[in-house]
C-alpha cells in the first residue's frame, strides 16, 4: 500500500523488482517491476520506458529512434542505453571542428529548441584512440565556449571534458 496527498494505491507485491547500483528501477530488455497478473513496468536507470523501448536489450535499440523520440527523459535514457559512439556511427552528424584525433560534432533535434526558435544541438567530441583506434564520443554542454567565439570549438570541448586542461599542455596523449 502506498499512500500519497491524494491517492493511495494498492496492490500485490510485484514477483520481480531489478534496480541499478544506484537503487534506480531498471532492466535491460525486461521488466523491473514484474507483477504475478503480468501488468510490468519498464525501465532503464530509473526512467520509465514505453513497452516497445523496454522489451528489448539497449543492445536491440536503433539510433533512429533518438531522433523520433518526443520524451526528453526517455531520448536521454536511449542515448545512453545506445551509446553516443554508436549514435555517431549510425546518425548523420554535423562536423563542426577538429584538433589532432578530436572532432567536435553536433546533432540536432527537430523538437527541442533554444528561447528564439532554433533547434537546440547536443554537441559531441569524438575522440579517436591514436594507438588502438577505438572511438568515444561524450556530450558536451554548449554553453562551454569562450564569451569571445561566436560558436564552440574542439579544443574547447577538450578543455571542459579534461577538467580545464588546455589541450595544448598535454604532456602525453594515450
Amino acid at each position: 500500500m502506498y499512500s500519497y496527498e491524494k491517492v493511495c494505491i494498492i496492490c500485490e507485491k510485484p514477483i520481480a523488482l531489478s534496480a541499478d547500483s544506484n537503487h534506480r528501477l531498471h532492466g535491460k530488455g525486461t521488466p523491473a517491476v514484474l507483477f504475478a497478473d503480468g501488468v510490468s513496468i519498464y525501465a532503464y536507470h530509473g526512467v520509465i520506458l514505453p513497452e516497445w523501448y523496454g522489451r528489448l536489450h539497449p543492445h536491440q535499440w536503433q539510433s533512429k529512434w533518438v531522433l523520433k523520440e518526443q520524451n526528453a527523459e526517455v531520448r536521454r535514457a536511449l542515448i545512453h542505453g545506445i551509446t553516443y559512439d554508436r549514435i555517431c556511427q549510425e546518425l548523420e552528424v554535423t562536423k563542426l571542428d577538429s584538433w589532432q584525433e578530436y572532432t567536435l560534432l553536433s546533432i540536432e533535434f527537430d523538437d527541442d529548441f533554444d528561447q528564439v526558435g532554433n533547434p537546440k544541438p547536443v554537441y559531441l567530441l569524438r575522440m579517436t584512440c591514436p594507438s588502438k583506434g577505438f572511438i568515444h564520443a561524450l556530450p558536451v554542454p554548449p554553453d562551454v565556449r569562450s564569451s569571445s567565439r561566436a560558436s564552440l570549438t574542439a579544443q574547447e570541448a577538450i578543455r571542459w571534458v579534461n577538467w580545464g586542461t588546455d589541450p595544448e599542455e598535454f604532456s602525453v596523449q594515450t
